[in-house]
């Protein structure tokens, strides 16, 4: 039981961080209908922000203030959602009508240049860090006689405050109306007085924001922050790519089913399989809704007359 018990407490919080990073994909496919490959990069340089916020302030042990972490998360998801705005504006805005290839490569050719740009001696560098210790590292309670550590308490509210938030903003509020109206048709939005551009920004801006949050809970998380071109980012970024998928990628709510989907698959196979087997786990569930639903979970099936 207690085995049990602690394999469900990591899946909790890997698909909370999988579904923060995952909501970004969707969001900007929802509306440009492509794949922002550079995504993944945002969710890096998030939590490298936080490590040079933290460290520049001097909050890097365990007797910062409590506002520390909030703070440090505002500060990171803020820079970050700049960064997802001036991407959007710069590499993708004048490629809007362009072939949908141009803008993939683009996309490739983006994250290439966020990987090596962070590696430089005057950016992040290449050598590993320590994330500043924002949060203490004893537990908070102990369920079935597992201790449940602060930072795991942080990572599942933080996500789902900020995904109950999201889900107010697109569903309940104007420019949700805006978002989801420009989803549905660009051209038609346009003509009822819906600035697109404004719209398509704000969207990008929102999904950086959100892989902000989860690079940065990421790193309290795990501990060590490698460098921008590490694999290890790069999987992070996959992985939340498959969840978008699975759920049903465009669909907000199948996002955050498609992240806690393969978190637990991935925590329990490893548990109870083959912890090495666990990467192979999540790319299997992606082939097998491919084949049975290839709108995933949520999604909706499209079809195309001729």
């Amino acid at each position: 039981m207690t085995k049990f018990v602690q394999v469900f407490l990591n899946g909790l919080t890997l698909g909370s961080l999988y579904a923060l990073i995952a909501l970004g994909y969707t969001l900007v496919y929802g509306i440009l209908r492509f794949i922002n490959f550079a995504h993944s990069d945002i969710v890096t340089f998030g939590a490298w922000f936080a490590f040079v916020f933290a460290t520049a302030i001097g909050w890097a042990g365990t007797d910062s203030p409590a506002f520390a972490m909030p703070f440090i998360l505002a500060m990171s998801m803020a820079v970050c959602a700049a960064m997802g705005f001036t991407i959007e504006r710069l590499a993708y805005r004048p490629l809007r009508r362009a072939p949908r290839l141009n803008v993939l490569i683009t996309a490739i050719g983006v994250s290439l240049l966020l990987q090596n740009t962070g590696q430089l001696k005057w950016v992040f560098g290449t050598q590993p860090q320590a994330m500043p210790k924002l949060l203490s590292e004893e537990a908070l309670f102990t369920i079935a006689n597992v201790k449940v550590p602060v930072v795991d308490v942080w990572i599942v509210v933080l996500a789902f405050v900020l995904l109950f938030v999201l889900q107010y903003l697109v569903f309940q509020t104007r420019m949700g109306q805006a978002m989801r109206a420009v989803s549905f048709d660009e051209r038609t939005a346009s003509l009822m007085g819906i600035n697109v551009d404004r719209v398509i920004s704000f969207t990008f801006m929102i999904g950086s924001a959100l892989a902000a949050a989860g690079g940065m809970l990421y790193g309290l998380r795990y501990g060590n922050l490698l460098q921008t071109a590490d694999s290890v980012w790069v999987l992070l970024g996959l992985k939340a790519f498959v969840a978008a998928v699975v759920g049903g990628i465009g669909n907000v709510r199948g996002a955050v089913a498609g992240a806690f989907l393969i978190a637990f698959v991935e925590m329990f196979g490893a548990a109870y399989r083959s912890p090495h087997m666990r990467d192979v786990y999540v790319f299997g569930i992606l082939i097998a809704v491919l084949i049975l639903r290839p709108g995933g979970l949520l999604g909706k099936a499209t079809v195309e007359k001729v």
